[in-house]
């Protein structure tokens, strides 16, 4: 993606169904779980490259020794640092204790890290936030061992205000205004409640306190705990927890936002935000990895039964489009079916805009996440050349020299290189004209290939602010000196900001906004803008399920190839001399591509949650009134 666009954030967890000594035998370590977990979060760092944290739990182990360990970074390469610490300590205990080699018991009661129930996180900073301190796993401590709580998750709620407000009402004073805590207090309250009835039964029938201990793990409903937790939450999540005994679960949200796969056999059980990191990492099937059900919540006690159980009624499912589009690795085996289908699809709009001159045109792509939409382009390309070669071999009536019939053969496609993303960019310095220049040089361009009279295609994931393609590629692009750039994107247009795990939050920075503006002002229509101002401004007081999205009204005036039209105009540079085209998919042709994933609300408007009505109602003021604010 050419634009800067970050994602909140990948879980990992992992529960050892054996002994440690088991693992040691088979696999020759007892951190076995350490290992594979390393693997997992390494195998997301897509998802996240901010920070990363790590937490494990240690069961069966005697009072006195640690059961719990946590550790987290925000370093450069944050994953690569809590595995250097984790080693670091790892070889001091054997450096120090050279008789821990061989005996597991040992090394489980003395080094810290390994476990049988392990959380691994990344992350991306938002809210501005990317202290130490805000890097999941969470910790919620007790001296009872069942109302210790871990939390990691890849979330966001839209309703964060009402939840905090009911964690006051319960008489609690949460550390921090976030959803994360908020969450996780929410929770660590019905977990409270339920030990401490379990306990109150355990008590009538006779038992002691250290007695009831073990039972109250073997008698906590971890699912009714959930429930009255997530009643009221609005969100998008997938939200993993530990309780210090051992139990473990992942929460999915009731329209499936976030994705959730997971893994079990006699050995683990495996929870990710992606499958095929659970595949390539523990060597398993497609067909072996699952997908957990939205508001369902997978559960495994200390015991290791395992458990699916409903938390929560589902939603009509609107899994998020745009982890098929970008977010997730295009190493699936249906999400990269569906990136070479969103490539295939957008071809007919691509040979318009060529006006079907493929001898005169060079396809390329953005580098890289855009490379599997570009080999369905070129796919569809090459079916266009056959029928194209066919007819002209066809209209010789049998009578074309070979020579003729070669010549006609011989045309193929003419794919380069031509976008290369030099360095990672740092702007240090904060002078405007400074920073443009360095902007301007992001990306290298490959010379020597194209010709004055040529089309240059160039395909990218999606087009959110258009801001690096200003200022950066299309004047890259047009020292080449093609005669026209068409910039192709596989996803729509992004009209609305997101609420559910993408930092996306207001609105005047999309382009799709920017250009609908341009389009009322030069239809003398620009009074539309009060006119929905006023009506969102009316229904601040109204309850989420009330709350429509009236800033559809700023769109509907136009289609989509007039909003795509003025687009190419404000991404145009003045100093730029080829002609720009920029292309959209339609939301049709996406729903096409990804038919089991039609979570489509920044392009289209219909969230998935009432809360996201209130969101887009909110980010509409704030720009109306010019509020530099998020609106969740």
């Amino acid at each position: 993606m050419s634009d800067a666009l970050k994602h909140e954030c990948g879980i990992a967890v992992i529960r050892l169904l054996k002994p440690l000594e088991y693992y040691k035998e088979k696999y020759g370590s007892a951190f076995y779980g350490v290992n594979k977990m390393y693997l997992m979060m390494e195998k997301q760092h897509n998802r996240g490259q901010d920070g990363a944290g790590f937490a494990s739990i240690k069961l069966n182990t005697k009072p006195g020794e640690r059961y719990i360990s946590r550790v987290r970074s925000i370093a450069q390469q944050p994953i690569q640092d809590i595995f250097a610490q984790i080693n670091e300590r790892i070889n001091k205990e054997f450096n120090e204790h050279p008789e821990y080699a061989n005996d597991v018991a040992a090394q489980k009661k003395n080094i810290p890290y390994i476990g049988e129930v392990l959380l691994g996180h990344v992350r991306y900073g938002t809210f501005g936030k990317n202290s130490v301190e805000s890097v999941h796993p969470f910790l919620r401590q007790n001296n009872w061992m069942h109302r210790n709580l871990i939390m990691a998750g890849n979330f966001n709620m839209t309703n964060v205000k009402e939840l905090f407000s009911n964690l006051i009402e319960l008489g609690q004073h949460p550390k921090e205004y976030t959803d994360t805590i908020t969450v996780m207090e929410k929770i660590g309250h019905f977990l409270d409640d339920a030990v401490s009835k379990i306990y109150k039964d355990l008590k009538k029938e006779g038992y002691n306190k250290r007695e009831a201990s073990p039972l109250i793990a073997e008698r906590l409903k971890v699912s009714k705990i959930l429930k009255r937790a997530a009643k009221n939450w609005d969100g998008g999540y997938a939200m993993a927890g530990l309780i210090g005994h051992g139990d473990f679960f992942v929460l999915r949200d009731p329209a499936g936002i976030r994705p959730t796969y997971y893994y079990k056999d006699d050995e683990v059980v495996v929870v990710a935000s992606e499958r095929p990191v659970i595949q390539t990492v523990f060597n398993v099937n497609f067909e072996d990895v699952k997908e957990l059900e939205p508001g369902h919540a997978i559960i495994t006690k200390k015991s290791g039964k395992v458990g699916i159980k409903k938390i929560l009624d589902p939603l009509e499912k609107k899994s998020c489009s745009f982890e098929r589009i970008y977010f997730s690795r295009g190493s699936d085996a249906e999400i990269y079916q569906e990136r070479k289908e969103l490539g295939k699809l957008l071809m007919p709009k691509v040979i318009e805009a060529i006006g079907g001159d493929t001898k005169n045109t060079v396809f390329s792509y953005i580098p890289n996440t855009a490379e599997t939409s570009f080999f369905g382009m070129i796919e569809t390309v090459e079916d266009y050349l056959n029928e194209q070669k066919t007819k002209a071999i066809l209209s010789g009536g049998g009578k074309m020299s070979a020579k003729s019939v070669t010549e006609i053969l011989e045309e193929r496609p003419r794919i380069e290189k031509i976008a290369i993303k030099d360095v990672k960019l740092r702007t240090f310095i904060t002078e405007d004209s400074s920073r443009d220049d360095l902007v301007a040089h992001v990306y290298d361009v490959t010379y020597g290939v194209i010709k004055p009279n040529d089309n240059l295609v160039i395909i990218d994931d999606s087009i959110v602010r258009g801001t690096t393609l200003k200022k950066s590629i299309l004047k890259m692009l047009d020292r080449l000196n093609p005669k026209k750039i068409i910039v192709v994107s596989s996803a729509p247009q992004i009209r609305y900001p997101d609420c559910y795990g993408i930092d996306m939050a207001n609105l005047e920075t999309l382009i799709a906004f920017r250009s609908a503006l341009a389009l009322l002002k030069d239809r003398n229509m620009y009074h539309i803008v009060e006119d929905v101002y006023n009506k969102c401004l009316g229904q601040t007081e109204l309850d989420d399920k009330d709350v429509k999205n009236f800033v559809k009204e700023i769109y509907d005036p136009f289609t989509d190839e007039e909003i795509s039209d003025k687009a190419s105009e404000l991404l145009s540079d003045e100093s730029v001399k080829a002609e720009i085209k920029i292309i959209f998919q339609p939301v049709e042709n996406l729903h096409k591509a990804c038919p089991e994933h039609l979570g489509d609300w920044y392009f289209t408007g219909n969230y998935p949650t009432v809360g996201g009505n209130r969101v887009v109602n909110r980010a509409f003021i704030n720009f109306y009134e010019g509020n530099n604010e998020r609106a969740y």
